[in-house]
């Protein structure tokens, strides 16, 4: 049974890392102002020691480097100002040759990046917005490396954004977002301003790729959880109708593929592995997830009152309220898991305890279903 578990476990993976796809993000900027600590910050240090093999050359201008989830169009030895010419023709032409591939592999959004200390935005830098824009790459302004002191941004860098905002520039919020990228450990400036980067690309990006978006990034647990329920809600939705006909418990097993599919989908959206997110599946739905009768017996118990059913049915307000316990229940393993306070013991996964976590988010949620068989329900 773990065996098969597994094996359709690792199939719905294989499967949701497809559908979820990848978000692409062309970096611009002056060289200097920090791009890549920029995308290090909102998408982990990790990334760049992920790629899969060397970026791909676009052009002797644009690079291509894939992250799995995420995809960067950057720029190498490029001077913007100097190179504006080919770099265009070079970026125009990748527009157009994937803009009739698949979604993942288009262009989504563009970040142009100017230190925020620069005190002046040229005329160049705007004509290269005004066309990243005429391309139809939506364009999110990001200031970098500007001081903060007591909730104050450095006031050089409050000029140049009050510059940028009388251009009327076609940019998201028509304003730069003002950002320190990472800690300073000898001033101890903070890092600030990358969740609003993430959210106004997460708005501009393709509906299609925001769940890569947010799979990607790793600094806003709140866009993880949302796109998480959204899983959940449609794993709950499809679960309704395969039950719209009241179909025996014993028959349970014709929910197990939704609830697989939720279960690899929110995987992927905390960016957990096929090995470990298997073993966390596993663990956890030992006793709430299976094939055939051996399912129902063990389900049984943490539903009020269905023990002594004989013959019970699962109608769509079963089907769809018991989807929804294990997707949430799920989503605190994999919450747990993303900020690293699963239990271990020995330096390993205590299984057994994430079992008994699941199982005790699962049976809090239960209670609430209205349970319809032969028998008297709770």
């Amino acid at each position: 049974m773990t065996q098969w578990f597994a094996e359709s476990f690792s199939a719905e993976f294989d499967k949701q890392a497809q559908e979820l796809g990848r978000v692409n993000i062309a970096v611009f900027g002056k060289t200097g102002v920090g791009k890549s600590t920029l995308v290090n910050a909102i998408f982990g240090e990790r990334v760049a020691a992920t790629g899969i093999g060397a970026p791909v050359t676009m052009g002797s201008h644009l690079y291509f480097d894939d992250r799995g989830r995420l995809g960067i169009i950057d720029t190498r030895g490029v001077e913007i100002g100097r190179d504006d010419d080919e770099l265009i023709k070079e970026l125009a032409k990748a527009v157009k040759d994937r803009r009739n591939k698949p979604l993942s592999e288009q262009i989504h959004v563009a970040w142009y990046c100017v230190r925020g200390m620069d005190r002046r935005f040229e005329d160049f830098e705007e004509r290269f917005v005004r066309t990243l824009d005429s391309l139809g790459l939506p364009v999110v302004m990001v200031l970098t490396q500007v001081p903060m002191r007591d909730g104050q941004f450095h006031p050089d860098a409050v000029e140049l954004a009050h510059q940028i905002e009388a251009r009327s520039l076609p940019i998201y919020g028509g304003r730069p977002f003002l950002t320190y990228a990472m800690r300073d450990q000898f001033t101890g400036q903070p890092a600030y301003g990358l969740i609003e980067v993430l959210r106004g690309t997460f708005r501009l990006a393709p509906t299609g790729v925001q769940a890569a978006l947010a799979a990607a990034q790793e600094i806003d647990a709140e866009l993880k959880a949302s796109q998480s329920n959204k899983a959940i809600a449609a794993a709950v939705t499809a679960a309704a109708a395969a039950a719209a006909v009241p179909i025996p418990f014993s028959a349970a097993a014709v929910l197990v593929p939704i609830q697989l599919s939720m279960m690899a989908r929110i995987a992927h959206l905390y960016g957990i592995g096929l090995d470990k997110a298997g073993l966390l599946a596993v663990a956890s739905t030992s006793a709430a997830t299976s094939a055939g009768r051996a399912a129902a017996s063990s389900l049984l118990k943490f539903i009020p009152g269905a023990g002594s059913i004989v013959g019970g049915v699962i109608n769509a307000s079963v089907a769809s309220g018991l989807t929804l316990a294990m997707g949430q229940a799920w989503l605190v393993v994999c919450q747990r898991s993303f900020n690293g306070s699963l239990p271990m013991r020995g330096g390993k996964l205590d299984v057994d305890a994430v079992r008994r976590l699941f199982e005790a988010e699962l049976a809090s949620r239960l209670p609430k279903l209205r349970w319809h068989g032969e028998a008297a329900t709770s």
